[in-house]
C-alpha cells in the first residue's frame, strides 16, 4: 500500500515538474526596447545603409519649411499621435527627430514604453542636421 502511494506522488510530482519546466522555457524572453541618442555623422550613416524607418516629429508647418530625406511626419503634439505611431513597426529600428531635441527626447521615452525595439535620437535635431552641412528636401 505504502509504495503505491510513494509511487502515485512521485509520479505526480514529475508531472508537475516536467509541466512547470515546459511552461517556464517556452515563455517568449520579453525584448527590451533602447533609445541610443545618435550624432548627426551617425545618423547620416544610419540612413545611408538604410536600416531605419525616418520620422519627423515636428508640426506639419515645421516639416513643410524642410526636412531630412526619407522622412515621414508624424506629429507629436497631434491629438492622434499615439495612434498614428501605433501604425508603425514596434520591430523594426526607428530614427527619429524634431527641431533641437527637446520633443524626441519626450517622444523616444514614451516610445520606449510603448514596446518599440530600437529608437535612435538625433541629438541636436535637424537644427543640428543643418549646422553640419546636411541637406535637407523643401
Amino acid at each position: 500500500m505504502f509504495s503505491a502511494l510513494k509511487y502515485m506522488k512521485a509520479k505526480s510530482l514529475l508531472l508537475v515538474l516536467s509541466f512547470s519546466l515546459v511552461v517556464f522555457n517556452c515563455k517568449q524572453a520579453k525584448v527590451e526596447s533602447s533609445v541610443e541618442l545618435i550624432t548627426v555623422e551617425e545618423m547620416d550613416s544610419l540612413l545611408k545603409v538604410g536600416e531605419v524607418k525616418l520620422i519627423d516629429i515636428r508640426t506639419p508647418e515645421e516639416y513643410n519649411g524642410g526636412y531630412i530625406e526619407g522622412a515621414i511626419n508624424i506629429d507629436f503634439s497631434d491629438k492622434n499621435f499615439e495612434n498614428l505611431i501605433s501604425k508603425v513597426d514596434r520591430t523594426k529600428p526607428i530614427a527619429i527627430y524634431c527641431g533641437r531635441g527637446g520633443r524626441s527626447d519626450r517622444c523616444s521615452a514614451y516610445m520606449k514604453k510603448a514596446g518599440f525595439v530600437k529608437i535612435y535620437d538625433l541629438d541636436g535635431g535637424i537644427t543640428e542636421w543643418k549646422f553640419k552641412g546636411n541637406p535637407v528636401v523643401k
